[in-house]
């Protein structure tokens, strides 16, 4: 390595995983060009690696908030580039990170470009699940396993049931995360963690019912009602625990379906909803080795599947409903024109809408590696996901705070009218 050569993190090498950081270099030659990487390994052992080629100025520095890329995982001016457009060693692989305890630790490195490329500066990026002062508290209440993050200092927090509930297991990186931005959350799992079967075959919403009973009975907890966060399969769940169940004042609704999929849904020991069905002989396979999964769903407005779709016009509180307009795991942005349409004929305004083109299935906390393809939990196949990196990584930091701000307006202006009326 070189001794002139200073690759650094501002305004730290340690952050939280959803903070952006500022990359620069100094001490280079005068219009170098170097290539400046990226690399970390997930919990399964995935190395994933992004790579970008950049000219110094003038005084031989660089910034990646500043400088353009000019070749590489990327193009232009992207701070965070090399965080988003990391892609995995093996193909079809989710970048996996789901212990809150277990930070994403990544290592930069500055290259000489040409034959040896060698390595001028190094660091690394420690970039946290977890803030400091969050706690993280391991639940077993009648039926329910999960966590609950609790925020440092005496509160009032509004409160959120995270609902990444498919994959098996627990994943932490979400709730414990939003715990660090100010919510007590509760992360529950369905199915796969603890004593829990490992599989199912139906769901109750009774499990769902205790979530929101524990979570409202937390001391720190200020809103009188709930949040709901969702992507995916658990966003269907969410609109059924926002339509059923009491408590419940705030729904995030990401990429999901209209009506409720994959498996029938009990209430009180009586179905409530049979499951909409997809066919797997409409998967169509592309040049990756992935399948395309959009149209293999059923169609919602078939009046066969009409008992599949979800009451949300019953729910009393508000609806977020985010859809990505090149998601190619099925059609969620005419999924959410369907709840709109049909709030309207209800003459329900509870709800507002985000679109975001150019992003794909999988929108999660941002500065995560982007996921074009990987194996679905349900069809046992890799699936593509859609959206092109950049957008989509543009879309998640977006969707981050709007996720915050409505919760946070949501649940807690409802505890102040409360407190008011009293």
């Amino acid at each position: 390595m070189s001794s002139q050569v200073r690759l650094r993190l501002l305004p730290s090498a340690r952050c939280l995983f959803d903070e952006p950081v500022q990359v620069t270099v100094t001490g280079l030659r005068s219009r170098q060009l170097v290539s400046i990487r990226a690399r970390s390994i997930d919990q399964k052992n995935i190395t994933f690696c992004s790579s970008a080629t950049y000219k110094a100025d003038e005084r031989g520095e660089i910034d990646l908030g500043r400088d353009p890329s000019l070749s590489g995982s990327y193009v232009g001016v992207e701070p965070m580039g090399l965080l988003w457009s990391m892609t995995a060693d093996a193909v079809h692989k989710k970048f996996l990170k789901t212990h809150s305890s277990i930070p994403h630790v990544v290592k930069f490195s500055v290259h000489e470009e040409g034959k040896g490329s060698r390595v001028l500066a190094e660091t690394t990026n420690e970039r946290l699940l977890i803030g400091d002062g969050v706690t993280r508290v391991p639940v077993r209440y009648k039926h329910i396993r999960g966590a609950l993050f609790v925020p440092p200092g005496p509160g009032p927090f509004p409160a959120v049931l995270d609902m990444y509930t498919f994959g098996g297991g627990l994943s932490e990186k979400r709730p414990s995360l939003l715990a660090s931005r100010g919510f007590v959350v509760l992360t529950v799992a369905l199915y796969g963690h603890d004593d829990l079967s490992k599989d199912i075959n139906k769901i109750h919403l009774d499990y769902f019912e205790e979530a929101v009973e524990f979570l409202r009975q937390q001391d720190k907890v200020g809103s009188k009602g709930v949040g709901v966060m969702s992507l995916s399969k658990s966003a269907d769940l969410a609109l059924s625990i926002a339509s059923y169940l009491s408590g419940v004042e705030a729904t995030v609704w990401i990429n999901g379906c209209s009506a409720n999929t994959a498996f029938p849904l009990y209430y009180k020991n009586t179905q409530l909803h049979p499951p909409l069905l997809f066919d797997p002989k409409k998967l169509k396979p592309v040049e990756s080795g992935a399948f395309n999964g959009k149209h293999c769903v059923d169609d919602t407005q078939a009046e066969k599947n009409k008992a599949t779709l979800i009451p949300i016009e019953q729910a009393k509180g508000r609806f977020l409903f985010v859809a990505s307009e090149d998601d190619q795991n099925w059609d969620s942005k005419a999924y959410m024109n369907q709840m709109v349409d049909r709030l309207r004929e209800h003459r329900k305004e509870n709800f507002e809408c985000l679109c975001y083109p150019g992003a794909g299935h999988f929108l999660e906390p941002p500065y995560g590696p982007y996921c074009k393809s990987s194996v679905h939990g349900l069809v046992r196949k890799p699936i593509l996901w859609g959206g092109e990196a950049r957008s989509h990584a543009a879309a998640e930091v977006h969707l981050w705070t709007k996720v915050q701000d409505f919760f946070r307006s949501t649940l807690m202006h409802k505890a102040k009218l409360n407190e008011a009326k009293l």
